[in-house]
């Protein structure tokens, strides 16, 4: 759990699991093991475990508390989902919720879910099993939903694709829409939050066709959380690169590329949904490529 500051926002990061998680030429398709051996920096513990060769990922959840409201960004992977195709999580039993309330909440204080988009590791906790069922965890939130995002997905669903995320969709997603807590919003979505803050939606179509990154503004300070736009660090030497969760590989590395180079010109205060501790940062140019510079912010 680790806390920094946007304005009058304080943002906590709940962390599910942090470790090795995918081999780079697994993951991403067009992988180049030249690019990291032109980039020796990028091949330390905390980016690659050395034991595994596999990168290191976080999954993690932001709580957002406003002053007004609590937030929560992502909901992670969740307990008890089953995911035979990702045994690392199948079934998982994470003290997530112990974890939540060390940060001072209760599901029933959280007054909003915001999801980047639907894919199992982001939405896992907006329900937990009740004697047999699937129930809101956070029973007093509106979850707020892409539109655009939910048909793609309610699509795959109804046609019955073999899918963590179709799995997800139907554990996840439709329980929180069944008690009429779900809200689909379009992609300019906005909450706002007194005279000078707000949270809003910007599309960054590619990894999903619904996918958004949520600006938040208090006073004179803002941040991007910026879900599965960038995966890793290793993206950012080699922006072109896509993975292989990404529903639309071309359109993803257009929007990559369009907001690497918005943020690194901006400066903008960064916080992505995997990139393991400390996580927040800013994209900085090197040479002809970029690099994350890790900080705090507060």
């Amino acid at each position: 759990m680790q806390f920094t500051r946007i304005g009058d926002f304080e943002v906590q990061r709940i962390i599910e699991f942090e470790g090795p998680f995918i081999a780079p030429e697994v993951f991403f398709p067009d992988y180049d093991p030249a690019v990291l051996r032109a980039n020796p920096d990028m091949t330390g513990p905390w980016l690659i475990d050395p034991a595994t060769g596999k990168l290191v990922f976080s999954f993690h959840s932001f709580i957002v508390k406003t002053g007004h409201h609590t937030i929560l960004i992502d909901s992670c992977i969740g307990n008890n989902k089953e995911r035979p195709t990702r045994p690392q999580f199948h079934r998982l039993q994470s003290p997530f919720l112990a974890d939540l309330a060390k940060a001072g909440v209760r599901p029933e204080d959280v007054d909003y879910v915001m999801c980047t988009h639907l894919h199992w590791d982001h939405v896992g906790w907006n329900t937990r099993l009740d004697n047999g069922r699937w129930v809101p965890t956070f029973p007093n939130a509106r979850y707020i939903m892409a539109r655009r995002e939910f048909e793609h997905w309610q699509g795959v669903q109804q046609r019955g694709e073999e899918s963590p995320h179709r799995l997800a969709f139907e554990d996840s997603v439709l329980p929180v829409v069944r008690t009429g807590q779900s809200v689909l919003v379009d992609d300019d979505y906005a909450l706002e939050d007194g005279r000078t803050s707000s949270l809003w939606f910007e599309s960054a179509p590619g990894h999903t066709p619904g996918n958004v990154v949520i600006h938040a503004r208090s006073r004179d300070d803002r941040a991007v959380f910026l879900g599965d736009v960038l995966h890793h660090q290793f993206q950012l030497m080699a922006p072109q690169w896509s993975t292989l969760a990404c529903t639309d590989p071309e359109l993803s590395r257009k929007t990559r590329m369009r907001l690497v180079e918005e943020y690194a010109e901006r400066g903008t205060h960064l916080l992505p949904g995997h990139f393991p501790s400390p996580t927040a940062g800013r994209i900085v140019r090197h040479g002809s490529a970029y690099r994350y510079a890790f900080e705090t912010f507060e």
